[in-house]
């Protein structure tokens, strides 16, 4: 949605549900066209379920999966807890091209058990609670009980629906969480979020429309198609119809021409995701999307309700809000609810809102039109302050007079139209660079903060295919900055590799918004850069029984891999962990929690590693992962598998110290396929501190 406030403007509002999409049918929500039904048929929800560990009672939901070429499988769950919805319970598994679960990310604590599922209190006290905070304006439409697992721990709760519309015409479908133990409101979201034709933005024109009997609709062949809602604020709208196919006239004299620019914006958005993403539309399906036009009375947004865009016709009824890179911002919203469906609150919220605005820049260069060419700015046709500036700055975003350049502790505080900033900043410098320069016309200067060297850009596609693959694969409902930042640089690792300008400069540019170093680097591959790698650890080991001489003590995990069998001799001593050689399909698994004081000046973990295998060739069909869990994170700080194997012990270091202040678990998750072992023997393993 776009809105105005006094003093600075605001810019486009996300659009996206901001927790797991409803299970359709849930209360009573129409639900909109998902590409879930057809992944599912590539999905195993029991072999990732039992590959989790997770309880009898928690069900595996498909919603989407994302296939790389080399088989690789992105699998994104919501999950059921006792046949109870859980809401914020989202994750995303990543399964080898021979199905075996690499790495799991997990929305807020992963768990989503409750003690009992029996409520205290009644769903009309719940109903009562919710109605309250809706307002009058609002009517209570419908229940549901289900566990909210997107908080520090599991509750039971009502999810509440309130329908009706504010005082700005703005429509409101809000959903209350009720705590079903004590009624207290855990969370609240709305589904609505503040955000040849003559078109008034971007001149002449091309549409794909089509032709029913001897007349022709505002309507392309894929269902991306347009109607008038003639000042209505409900309703599908009256489906553009034209006698020529020559559409509009360029200005608001004819209702059509806001249809044009609608039009036009979700052809474009469309094509752009198709043809450079590999995404087919919102729901990934083939399926187009519905956009109304004028809306309400002069009413100054535009919205997505999660299903159809929605504009209104701005001050005056005289500047509708149909600019290409609104249209493609409403639009991406659609995309992140049926991705990583981030929420619309803290870190996630600027993320959420933020990916808009990064993807309406993408479309609009996509877009190539002269009348309109591809700009760093936000609204800048809309003219929404009524004085000719744009929204949004993404080389600068303070020029708005309250987005921040830089990330801080402080930016889940704000409201996601200013927590965006930070990482619109960052897209405009991993695309291109920092300092002073002109594209397309349009004068940039953007700065990096805190003393942070200069950038040099990638190229905007680059950076587009980066995060979009963040956005898909990575990220979860409840994700972070430093989640972001994490995803990003295995994102560009994986797409163009670790030694790229790329990632490098998705790296440097996260660096350059103040976003501190995270577990993923590009320097080192799949391993971040040991700072140093020690022949002998330092001083200062937290680990308990690291060399596994006291045997399967202190470690938790599988049974068995810690062990004095001779079949594999132990670097030092008698005793090693033993993971794989099993020659079977097997998950193996040794985990130990560590508290890193907040004190130390460096952190460094470090383990002795022999590999040997009965495989051959270049393809990875066994693997080991190192590891760090941080509370609902799983980041991998290295990757070995049979390839490469040289019955050899090397020691392997990785510098941790942005760990230091919390509690992880450090963790080596081995899979090994059906036929052929691969024995991964770790032994001395230290998290040294200084």
């Amino acid at each position: 949605m776009i809105r105005r406030t006094t003093g600075a403007m605001a810019v486009t509002a996300a659009l996206a549900l901001p927790l797991a999409l409803p299970v359709a049918g849930a209360l009573g929500l129409t639900a909109g066209p998902s590409a879930a039904p057809a992944a599912a048929a590539k999905a195993d929800p029991e072999r990732d379920h039992a590959a989790l560990g997770l309880s009898k009672d928690e069900k595996l939901v498909v919603r989407s999966v994302v296939t790389d070429p080399d088989g690789t499988q992105h699998v994104r769950y919501d999950r059921t807890f006792k046949g109870l919805r859980v809401i914020g319970g989202d994750l995303v598994v990543e399964n080898s091209p021979r199905g075996a679960k690499q790495d799991a990310r997990f929305n807020a604590s992963g768990r989503a058990s409750v003690a009992s599922t029996t409520p205290k209190k009644s769903a009309a006290e719940a109903r009562g609670v919710a109605a309250q905070k809706a307002g009058r304006s609002s009517s209570v439409k419908d229940s549901e009980l289900v566990v909210w697992a997107g908080g520090a721990s599991p509750r039971l709760a009502y999810d509440v629906l309130t329908e009706g519309v504010k005082a700005d015409q703005t429509p409101t479908r809000l959903h209350t969480l009720v705590d079903a133990d004590n009624g207290a409101v855990l969370y609240s979201w709305d589904e609505i979020k503040q955000g040849t034709g003559n078109s008034q933005y971007s001149g002449q024109v091309t549409l794909n429309s089509i032709q029913s009997g001897s007349t022709w609709l505002l309507k392309d062949s894929i269902g991306n198609h347009t109607t008038d809602l003639n000042g209505a604020t409900s309703g599908t709208g009256t489906q553009f119809t034209d006698a020529d196919n020559i559409w509009g006239n360029g200005s608001t004299t004819s209702r059509q021409t806001a249809g044009v620019d609608a039009q036009y914006g979700a052809e474009r958005t469309y094509a752009y995701y198709n043809s450079v993403l590999g995404r087919a539309g919102i729901w990934n399906n083939g399926t187009g999307a519905r956009s109304r036009v004028h809306y309400g009375n002069a009413y100054v947004n535009a919205f997505w309700d999660g299903t159809q865009m929605t504009y209104g016709d701005g001050s005056g009824n005289t500047r509708p809000l149909t600019s290409i890179d609104v249209a493609a911002h409403e639009m991406s919203h659609g995309v992140t609810e049926n991705t990583a469906n981030l929420n619309y609150s803290g870190d996630a919220g600027g993320l959420n809102e933020a990916t808009s605005d990064i993807f309406g820049t993408a479309v609009e260069f996509y877009a190539n039109n002269s009348t309109d060419v591809g700009d760093y700015l936000i609204g800048e046709k809309i003219n929404i302050n009524g004085n000719g500036t744009p929204l949004r700055y993404m080389d600068k975003p303070s020029k708005d007079g309250q987005s921040p350049d830089c990330w801080s502790t402080n930016t889940k505080n704000l409201d996601p139209h200013y927590s965006s900033g930070a990482l619109n900043h960052w897209f405009y410098m991993a695309a291109e660079g920092s300092g002073a320069k002109t594209i397309n016309g349009v004068s940039y200067n953007s700065a990096t903060c805190g003393g942070a060297p200069a950038v040099t850009g990638a190229g905007r596609t680059n950076i587009e295919k980066v995060w979009y693959r963040t956005l898909s694969t990575k990220l979860t409902s409840g994700s972070t900055y430093a989640a972001a930042r994490n995803g990003a640089i295995a994102s560009a690792k994986e797409l163009y590799g670790a030694s790229s300008q790329t990632c490098a400069s998705v790296q440097a540019a996260f660096d350059a918004i103040s976003v501190p170093a995270g577990t993923e680097s590009c320097s080192g591959g799949s391993t971040p850069t040991p700072t140093p790698t020690p022949t002998t650890p330092p001083s200062g080991n937290l680990l308990g029984n690291p060399g596994f001489e006291s045997g399967a003590t202190v470690w938790t995990g599988t049974a068995g891999p810690i062990t004095n069998n001779t079949g594999r001799p132990a670097r030092t001593g008698s005793w090693k962990a033993w993971l794989g050689g099993n020659g079977s399909t097997s998950t193996e698994t040794i985990t130990q929690s560590v508290a890193i004081p907040s004190t130390v000046t460096s952190a460094t973990l470090s383990f002795w590693l022999r590999t040997d295998t009965a495989e051959s060739g270049s393809t990875a069909y066994d693997s080991m992962r190192v590891q760090v869990v941080d509370g609902a994170t799983t980041s991998t700080l290295a990757t070995y598998t049979n390839v490469g194997t040289n019955a050899t012990y090397t020691q392997k270091s990785f510098n941790v110290t942005a760990y230091k202040g919390k509690t992880i678990q450090v963790k080596f998750l081995m899979n090994e396929d059906s036929s052929l072992q691969t024995s991964f023997v770790v032994d001395d393993t230290a998290l040294a501190t200084s």
